[in-house]
């Protein structure tokens, strides 16, 4: 249970996907304007990770290792991802209109989130079973949603603020999105000493 706990805290804050990877910045960036909007990505995007966690997992496994065609493992993956994403975008598109149309282009663009794909490629790397896996993908998705919690937070009070003219638009964004990833750097120090 240790080891699951320890991955868990670990994905979510120390090795956050965005804040400490760095992966996921165009949906970051794009979708933060608004909580909802960043949350309702953020839901999506734990969706797609979880679903293709589930499903890359045993076709490595029985499949690609199986019959030693592990150099197929990218392209499948991404055909994977890229099939969860069109039933996600379908399934929201009939019951979320509203939704839909406020995620735009960056809906589908869940695709080539690299963070999805390099999960789904560490979870291979790091020799995870099935279960630790999933809480990689798990923890992962939800280090994503707290990033685009907290950033989408502090982008809309950025929006009533009254910034200098050469810092306002992208500049204060990548400003503010640098003081929020170097805050997370603190949670290593916790971590330590938490699972000793």
């Amino acid at each position: 249970m240790t080891e699951f706990m320890q991955l868990l805290f670990n994905t979510i804050f120390v090795n956050n996907v965005v804040l400490a990877q760095f992966l996921a910045i165009c949906s970051f960036l794009g979708v933060s304007k608004n909580v909802k909007t960043a949350m309702s990505m953020s839901l999506a995007v734990i969706l797609v990770l979880l679903g293709a966690t589930a499903i890359t997992w045993p076709i490595n496994h029985f499949i690609l290792e199986q019959f030693e065609m592990t150099y197929l493992q990218t392209l499948v993956f991404i055909l994977v991802i890229a099939a969860l994403v069109q039933i996600v975008e379908t399934i929201m598109k009939k019951s979320l209109p509203p939704l839909y149309n406020a995620l735009g282009i960056y809906l589908p663009l869940i695709t080539t989130n690299c963070a999805i794909l390099g999960v789904t490629l560490q979870n291979v790397e790091s020799s995870y079973n099935y279960t630790l896996s999933l809480t990689n993908a798990l923890g992962t998705g939800l280090g994503y949603l707290l990033a685009m919690f907290i950033f989408s937070s502090i982008r809309t009070r950025l929006e009533d603020a009254e910034i200098p003219k050469s810092l306002a638009g992208l500049p204060i964004t990548l400003i503010a999105a640098s003081i929020v990833s170097v805050s997370f750097f603190g949670f290593k120090g916790i971590a330590e000493n938490l699972f000793k």
